[in-house]
């Protein structure tokens, strides 16, 4: 009876490791599948690494796209229109852009599908120093830098004329990228086309008394300032992924907004240091501004509205900016 139970004993403990070695090797087997499975994506930002970015790279670092399939690379732009063409030729998979440049291309017949906004209301504002101006009319007579993109000006004419000035009598000047820099000099008065979560916090943080007026008070529609795209293809024969997508930077976004400060260090670990060195003060700002404007309590995060697009290509329609 004794050698029963031993011998029982013993096939008892051969099973219970074969059932383990069995159940690990089938883990790493699992394990190596899901690498060798993920789908390989990008996404193409608007601009180098900052605040705006910060929910795709806690996506990408917590492993959000990993879990939804997807094994994205964050990629940046030669220049500005990159995003947009890339996308619609299929040289990235998405691209993050503005609403009015989707528009303008749409009606161009360039093939760009939204896939979600980021940023629901406007970030480019006028900033200024000069305490005698109160309201966007007291531009006439003065010189209004901007970075040479044409929706600037069709800001520029909505906000002068719906204070009661005339758009005629304001002298805009092209000084592309230099926009801070151009008010500091005093070049020029004001500047159309920079940010509110970053060119203002930085001359904030270099000691300046900055001034702003915000688009959406002064007759122009609370567009999206910043959408991500993809091409129409992508949405019409491979919609699972484009969803996956979406479902991941949901989650960074939900994760930098609970975390803004551990999601902040992941946005530092991959800063661009040499072309757009962060600090750290400046994207905390940024970061607290940008997060009421990437969601509301009637929108949630990457939420569509139709309505938003209507009032933009009547606002555009009407300006002229829009052929049709």
């Amino acid at each position: 009876m004794r050698y029963v139970k031993e011998l029982l004993l013993g096939l008892s403990l051969i099973l219970l490791v074969a059932c383990s070695q069995t159940e690990n090797e089938a883990g790493a087997d699992k394990s190596d599948v899901g690498v060798d499975d993920l789908t390989d994506v990008q996404i193409m930002l608007d601009w180098y690494p900052n605040a705006v970015h910060t929910y795709l790279y806690v996506a990408q670092e917590k492993g959000y796209f990993a879990e939804e399939g997807l094994d994205v690379e964050i990629i940046f732009p030669a220049n500005p229109t990159d995003p947009i063409n890339l996308a619609a030729t299929g040289d990235v998979t998405f691209g993050i852009t503005y609403q009015p440049d989707i528009i303008t291309a749409q009606q161009s017949g360039i093939p760009v599908e939204v896939v979600a906004p980021v940023v629901r209301s406007p970030l480019n504002h006028i900033i200024y120093f000069d305490e005698t101006i109160e309201t966007p009319a007291d531009l006439e007579g003065k010189k209004v830098g901007y970075p040479g993109i044409p929706v600037n000006e069709v800001l520029l004419e909505t906000m002068v004329t719906d204070a009661g000035g005339d758009s005629d009598q304001v002298e805009l000047v092209d000084v592309g990228f230099e926009l801070g820099s151009s008010l500091i000099t005093e070049r020029v008065d004001a500047v159309i086309g920079a940010y509110i979560n970053h060119e203002v916090p930085v001359l904030k943080h270099e000691g300046y008394d900055v001034q702003y007026f915000n688009p959406v008070d002064f007759g122009v529609p609370s567009f999206h300032e910043l959408v991500i795209v993809t091409n129409e293809t992508m949405m019409e024969e491979d919609p699972s992924t484009v969803e996956a997508f979406n479902r991941a930077i949901v989650k960074g976004f939900n994760d930098m907004k609970e975390n803004p400060e551990e999601s902040l260090d992941i946005l530092f670990m991959h800063e661009d240091q040499e072309n757009f060195p962060l600090i750290r003060e400046v994207e905390e700002e940024g970061l607290e501004i940008l997060l009421s404007k990437m969601e509301s309590d009637e929108e949630a995060f990457s939420t569509q509205n139709e309505d938003v697009w209507e009032e933009t290509v009547k606002w555009l329609s009407d300006t002229g900016f829009l052929e049709e």
